[in-house]
């Protein structure tokens, strides 16, 4: 007798294929069969009645390296048909960590991530020092989904160098002992080597996440130490000083794959992305592989001015990082700085995530009774209604309400033929959930349910079998995850039953749930009847199960 029979579904088995009416028959957590009409009897049978199967989506892009140890169902992504999370992207993760350390960590991701530092504090189960650890309590613990880990290069970094990480170079001596924990993690079953030298990335009181301090030497020397073992992949999200020539000679001497981040559109700049892809296509006709990872997502975030993401990436902003309350007001206040961020903004330049489009940036909440007529209206058009500067308009309006007021921006990704191009390029990766981080600014873990529901269904930019294609087995490929990605004998049972004529994701909304009652953004499933990880449901048409089983597994062996 087999566990699982589903039975009558449209079956796309992740190859980019024609689908085609099949039953699917599992046992032990394993796809034991795929055909018409199986004759076989089943703990548990399904009627698919015509919904449409797919392998479950690997979501290569996420944060839930800190959530996970205190809710290893990984909310929202398992409900959203996620089955496979990658965490540790950027580098951002928590382990290795001194307990010495852990204070300034956690600020860290509070200011990079967008997380809340009552919700790390309280929630954060620190069982734990080195990677090894880590990944030891994660498979103690299990998870709803299965999780394969990046080694992330800025708490490596803070390991070897304490505070000093984020303000200098590193010795000679200093890079071989990151070399030792890189080899380490990689022993220990870490999937490769995650970084970042993005501007927009800053941590505590505004200085650099510490892998921004790494020069090109530190970086080769670490990304060779993943590659000994003959696999890994380099993640990084890329700053405009770290050009896609030099990543490509990081492939071509260590034979490893190199996924670049966040290659996002501009409508500002719009060439800049397709230069990137442009690139990166010629290195990979030239044998060294590299890929760009692309959102599906406008990037839209909700932000108030104690708290502003969008713009601390600039350089004319850095006066105001790290304060708060009366000093912070009084940065925001000086004619100086506005000044400085206005020419700053009129600027061209390759990559920000604020370009100056005050029509794109609204009012969401406003915290006084006589504010409250601006609820909904872009600051462009308050400020032309007042005749004054759009950025005074906003600043003005956030320093007279404390700044409380939540504004909200769509920042990047909002043309949608540009966006369309990025998506069907043969060497873009479809990720950058952020799932896990960012929980108050915005909630992209229902970018699979967007791809399909949107881009293949509605704007008909791709076939729906190449939307499962590219949300399955191709980030499975790339990633070196072994029997997954593909509904095929032999092949691991993370599955999702779908509607293809409803399928995508809800409106966000906003829930209190994290540990001391922290709030996050959330959004919910459309069109989805079922998930499961190695054959153990996890969530049906009305979200996750109860209890819901950890059913996931810590990938830890990873093909070549």
């Amino acid at each position: 007798m087999i566990d699982l029979l589903v039975r009558g579904a449209l079956v796309f088995d992740g190859s980019g294929g024609a689908p085609a009416h099949a039953d699917v028959a599992v046992r032990d957590g394993v796809v034991a069969a795929v055909g018409a009409r199986l004759d076989l009897a089943a703990v548990h049978t399904v009627e698919a009645d015509g919904l449409a199967l797919m392998p479950g989506i690997v979501d290569s892009h996420t944060h839930f390296d800190a959530q996970i140890t205190w809710d290893p169902t990984v909310r929202p992504s398992p409900a959203l048909g996620v089955t496979t999370a990658v965490i540790g992207n950027c580098g951002f993760t928590i382990a290795p960590c001194r307990p010495a350390d852990r204070e300034l960590l956690m600020r860290n991701l509070t200011q990079v991530e967008g997380m809340s530092l009552a919700a790390l504090r309280a929630g954060i189960v620190w069982g734990f020092e080195t990677f090894p650890d880590y990944m030891a309590q994660l498979r103690r613990r299990g998870s709803a989904v299965n999780v394969a880990a990046y080694i992330g290069h800025s708490s490596v970094r803070t390991y070897v160098m304490g505070a000093a990480a984020a303000t200098r170079a590193a010795s000679a001596n200093e890079i071989a002992q990151m070399q030792a924990i890189v080899r380490d993690a990689m022993r220990h079953g870490a999937v490769g080597f995650a970084s970042s030298t993005s501007p927009a990335h800053n941590g505590e009181g505004g200085l650099p996440m510490p892998s921004r301090l790494a020069g090109d030497d530190e970086i080769a020397a670490l990304v060779e130490a993943m590659a000994e073992g003959g696999r890994g992949v380099y993640m990084l999200t890329k700053g405009g000083h770290t050009p896609i020539p030099f990543l490509e000679s990081l492939a071509a001497r260590t034979g490893r794959p190199v996924m670049i981040a966040a290659l996002l559109h501009n409508a500002t700049n719009p060439r800049a992305v397709f230069d990137d892809l442009d690139a990166i296509a010629a290195a990979c006709a030239r044998g060294h592989r590299l890929l760009g990872q692309v959102s599906c997502c406008p990037l839209t975030m909700d932000f108030t001015l104690a708290s502003p993401y969008p713009v601390e990436g600039l350089q004319s902003w850095q006066p105001a990082l790290g304060l708060a309350g009366a000093a912070l007001v009084a940065v925001l206040s000086d004619p100086a700085f506005r000044a400085a961020v206005r020419a700053e903004l009129v600027t061209p330049t390759t990559f920000r995530l604020f370009n100056n489009e005050w029509d794109k940036v609204h009012v969401v909440q406003a915290q006084r009774a006589e504010n409250a007529g601006l609820e909904q209206r872009s600051i462009a058009e308050i400020a032309a209604e007042r005749g004054a500067d759009p950025l005074d308009t906003m600043l003005d309006l956030a320093i007279s309400e404390e700044l409380a007021t939540v504004f909200t921006a769509q920042l990047l990704n909002s043309d949608e033929d540009a966006v369309g191009r990025m998506l069907n390029h043969p060497n873009s990766i479809v990720s950058l959930s952020d799932a896990g981080a960012h929980l108050t600014f915005f909630n992209d873990a229902g970018f699979g349910l967007h791809l399909l529901g949107h881009w293949a269904r509605e704007r008909g930019a791709m076939s729906l079998a190449e939307a499962v294609r590219r949300l399955t087995s191709h980030p499975a490929s790339v990633l070196g995850l072994q029997r997954r990605g593909l509904i095929r004998a032999g092949c691991a049972a993370d599955l999702l039953l779908f509607d293809p004529a409803t399928v995508g994701r809800g409106p966000k909304r906003r829930v209190h749930d994290l540990p001391g009652g922290a709030a996050r953004l959330t959004t919910d499933a459309i069109g989805v009847h079922g998930v499961w990880v190695n054959g153990r449901q996890v969530a049906d048409a009305r979200g996750l199960v109860a209890p819901t089983p950890l059913a996931g597994q810590l990938l830890t062996e990873f093909s070549a």
